[in-house]
């Protein structure tokens, strides 16, 4: 089976982010590959050689490593990021020298964008880092980043649109499927950072605790998306990993784009539908959002 590619953002990707330190040591490992023991990972995910540069280990007061594990398998796997275009594979022809040269080419186009006043939120049961304001030019370069590249993508089989579940969509979102190969795109879009998998609701004032307590002092303020970052998954199921860093140097909000495509859509209203504070005192109810973070 041929690897998949993403196209993510990622906080810290040029200009250093504590955040970034802070979340890779809650989920467990760094988009290098790392764990945050110190360990290298194989394909499979596991650990391996030691590694003095590695992230350090996080325990929250209360918690052992291995419960914070078993809460971020899924968010482990994919690594810490917010999807820009979701994993596809290449199309025929297409390589992945290929791919980083045409994202290299639209990271040089559009202009850096903002996270505006990071939040935590609970987003259909599982926990991520979104936008506490709107995000028009988050919005905009992700418009642009799925458009622009998709005819590098080959398309969906019956097995990979089988994975999204198409009966749990609405029509629009499988409209979005089969045009563009991920259901959360343009005005379904919904930028967010993953740091759990779903998390029961009797398990969740504990887990939004931890969150809060870990991420003191790192929310409620503007995150910078510096650079189109792209990774890979070199084998089905394994850990996504950074290929290569493409900084956003451009003025462009959203790009050399085929205007005839169509328009951009974003609504910033989505946030207030979609997204829940969390207060550790009282968890929040999921928003129906759908599966957005089942990105496999």
């Amino acid at each position: 089976m041929s690897p998949r590619y993403a196209i993510y953002a990622l906080p810290g990707a040029v200009a250093p982010d504590p955040l970034r330190r802070l979340a890779e040591a809650w989920i467990g490992r760094t988009v290098e590959g790392r764990t945050v023991e110190g360990r290298t990972t194989d394909d499979r995910g596991l650990g391996g050689l030691t590694d003095p540069a590695a992230t350090p280990a996080v325990t929250p007061a209360g918690w052992t490593r291995d419960e914070l594990d078993a809460i971020t398998v899924d968010a482990r796997r994919y690594g810490f990021h917010a999807t820009l275009k979701a994993p596809f594979r290449l199309a025929d022809g297409i390589t992945a020298d290929d791919l980083d040269d045409r994202v290299a080419q639209l990271a040089a186009d559009l202009a850096p964008a903002v996270v505006p006043r990071i939040g935590l939120r609970l987003i259909d049961g599982f926990y991520a880092l979104t936008a506490g304001d709107p995000a028009p030019g988050l919005h905009a370069l992700a418009d642009a980043v799925v458009r622009t590249l998709d005819d590098l993508r080959a398309p969906l089989t019956d097995a990979d649109r089988a994975r999204r579940h198409p009966e749990r969509l609405s029509a629009r979102q499988r409209e979005l499927l089969d045009a563009w190969g991920y259901p959360y795109v343009f005005d379904e879009f919904l930028p967010h950072l993953t740091l759990t998998d779903r998390i029961a609701e009797p398990d969740r004032p504990r887990v939004s605790a931890a969150l809060a307590e870990h991420f003191e002092g790192q929310l409620d303020r503007d995150v910078a998306v510096d650079a189109l970052c792209v990774f890979v998954e070199p084998a089905p199921g394994s850990p996504f990993v950074l290929r290569s860093v493409h900084p956003l140097r451009g003025l462009l909000p959203h790009g050399p784009l085929d205007r005839a495509a169509g328009p951009f859509h974003h609504d910033p209203d989505l946030l207030d539908d979609n997204l829940l504070d969390v207060n550790p005192l009282t968890p929040p109810e999921p928003a129906a959002a759908g599966d957005r973070e089942g990105e496999a």
